[in-house]
């Protein structure tokens, strides 16, 4: 196939993926979330629990933990949203007092000098004249209304996406034995049904810890940043608690989103400087010391992936499925990363993805024939019986799937 053709076609992929976010996106999280629960399911039914049964156990552990969060949670978010009108009218208050400060941006002034002076002779229809429009606040308010239907239509299509997203992680996470033995089965090659079979179980592997150890950094910034709140005074902690918790899935836009809101949310509570300032500053202090603390040491090296290939995923998944993309940008980044190491033509791939924490060799090394090199060593190369070992772990977790089934 042309490349021209094979671009063109990838093109037309990305843009039908957009178009069709809705209907996919919880198919994609349903995915990320059977990669992580599916060996739970797995241990069940080694323990003579059904696979149907299983499934259903952990999705009802799951729906018990989250919905009574959710339910908690209702009433401190319907206060802030009762408290949207005023807290537009205090930022756009704020907002004038700043423009009236810088030169050039404040509002149009009331009146000319030769209104003045015919204001003199007639101060009654001066006086019932309608003040100048200002364009900037006109803006803002029909902003705001944009903005309230936009989050009223929103909120509805979260429900029946998660309600989908629901469904499906059920579906998945008790047929997901069979789907991938039909799968296995469908391929010629004995040697590529061993590759295919081990790249998913590394990529579920992998996934897995990723997810398990964010969670658990996730909970406890949440935590912590909740206790901080309630400290400072800040109505709803908990609720602030669980915003920087979810938000901190999707890397870098996620703590940027959870200071701003911060932020506005210190704006609107307080009235003195620092008091406004002091939600996100303790929130920007929390993430430094979990960023540079807590992230290497709990994550560690095997789950590292280059900042640059991330921050792509998160533009990318971000701009097409919005925030749900953002939120399983880094798993597909990871289950990528895992199948690519297994291709002997795309293993280069895998080694941009993933984060090398060696000295890369020089330019003038590179340039040297491969025997030549005396400075910095030439990249490591994968043994050259990786392939085969992969193949061979593959062949017994065949041989364990077909036993067990």
């Amino acid at each position: 196939m042309p490349w021209a053709v094979r671009g063109l076609f990838a093109i037309a992929l990305v843009f039908a993926l957009r178009e069709a976010g809705t209907l996919l996106a919880p198919v994609a999280i349903a995915v990320v979330l059977t990669f992580l629960l599916a060996p739970a399911v797995r241990y069940l039914r080694r323990r003579g629990i059904p696979e149907v049964v299983g499934a259903g156990l952990l999705v009802l552990l799951l729906l018990s933990s989250v919905v009574p969060l959710a339910a908690s949670l209702a009433q401190p978010a319907s206060q802030w949203w009762d408290k949207a009108p005023t807290t537009v009218a205090q930022l756009l208050a704020q907002f004038d007092r700043m423009r009236a400060a810088i030169p050039g941006l404040g509002p149009p002034p009331a009146a000319q000098p030769a209104a003045r002076r015919s204001a003199v002779a007639a101060p009654t229809a001066a006086a019932s004249a309608p003040p100048p429009a200002d364009p900037v606040k006109e803006r803002l308010a029909s902003e705001g209304v944009a903005l309230t239907g936009v989050l009223l239509e929103r909120s509805l299509v979260f429900v029946i996406s998660a309600a989908a997203t629901v469904i499906l992680l059920y579906f998945l996470l008790a047929s997901e034995h069979w789907m991938l033995s039909r799968c296995v089965e469908a391929i010629p090659r004995r040697r590529a049904r061993a590759l295919l079979l081990c790249g998913v179980r590394a990529a579920q592997r992998e996934i897995g810890r990723y997810l398990f150890a964010l969670g658990c950094i996730n909970f406890g910034a949440g935590l912590v940043t909740g206790l901080v709140l309630w400290a400072l005074g800040l109505p709803n902690p908990t609720l602030w608690g669980v915003v920087v918790a979810v938000l901190n899935f999707v890397p870098y836009l996620g703590p940027l989103t959870s200071m701003g809101l911060l932020l506005l949310a210190g704006l609107v509570s307080f009235n003195d400087l620092p008091s406004m300032l002091a939600p996100a500053g303790a929130y920007a202090l929390i993430h430094a010391i979990e960023g540079n603390l807590f992230n290497p040491w709990l994550l560690g090296r095997r789950l590292t992936l280059s900042p640059l290939a991330v921050f792509l995923s998160v533009m990318f998944w971000g701009w097409l499925w919005g925030i749900p993309g953002a939120l399983i940008a880094v798993p597909v980044l990871i289950a990528m990363r895992s199948f690519f190491s297994r291709h002997r033509q795309l293993r280069q791939f895998a080694r941009v993805l993933e984060g090398d924490f060696n000295a890369p060799p020089t330019l003038r090394a590179l340039l040297r024939p491969r025997s030549g090199f005396r400075g910095n060593p030439a990249p490591p190369q994968a043994p050259s019986g990786a392939p085969q070992a992969a193949a061979e772990e593959g062949l017994r977790s065949v041989r364990s799937t077909s036993d067990r089934g």
